[in-house]
C-alpha cells in the first residue's frame, strides 16, 4: 500500500458559514480553524492546505465566560518606547469585534508559511450580512 498525499490543486474547497451569535469564542474558533486545516476531510495532509473557505458571521455577538469581558486582555507592542497598548475584551469588542475571533482562529493554525496561507482563506463579518451568497456557503 502506498500513503495518499494530497496535492493543494487537487483539493476541492467548500464555503462554510458559522453563525458566531450566543456561542462561546472558543467553540467557533475551534470549528473554523478545523474547517480551514481540513481536519475534517478524509485527504487531510499536515503539510498540505486541504482546507476549506469559512465565512464568520455575528461576530459582535459572540460570547465569553466569566469576567473575562472586563478581565481579559489584549495587548500589542510596536517596538518603541512607551509602544506598549492594552486593551479590554469589551472594549475590543466595541471597536473591531472581528479581530477577537481572527485572532483566536490565528492563534489555532500552524505559526509558519503554511499557517499564513490558510488565514487568508477566513473572513469574518461582525453583523449577520456578508457578501460571499454567490458561492453558495454551507451551514458549518
Amino acid at each position: 500500500m502506498k500513503t495518499y498525499s494530497a496535492k493543494s490543486e487537487e483539493v476541492k474547497r467548500n464555503w462554510w458559514v458559522i453563525d458566531a451569535a450566543n456561542q462561546p469564542l472558543g467553540r467557533v474558533a475551534v470549528k473554523a480553524a478545523n474547517l480551514l486545516r481540513g481536519k475534517n476531510k478524509a485527504i487531510f495532509t499536515s503539510h498540505v492546505d486541504t482546507g476549506d473557505f469559512v465565512v464568520v458571521v455575528n461576530a459582535s455577538k459572540v460570547e465569553i465566560g466569566g469576567k473575562k469581558e472586563t478581565a481579559k486582555t489584549y495587548m500589542s507592542f510596536s517596538g518603541y518606547v512607551g509602544g506598549h497598548k492594552s486593551e479590554t475584551f469589551l472594549a475590543r469588542r466595541e471597536r473591531r469585534p472581528e479581530l477577537l475571533i481572527e485572532r483566536a482562529v490565528r492563534g489555532m493554525i500552524p505559526h509558519n508559511r503554511l499557517g499564513r496561507s490558510i488565514y487568508t482563506k477566513l473572513k469574518v463579518y461582525a453583523g449577520g450580512e456578508h457578501p460571499h451568497s454567490a458561492q453558495n456557503p454551507k451551514e458549518a
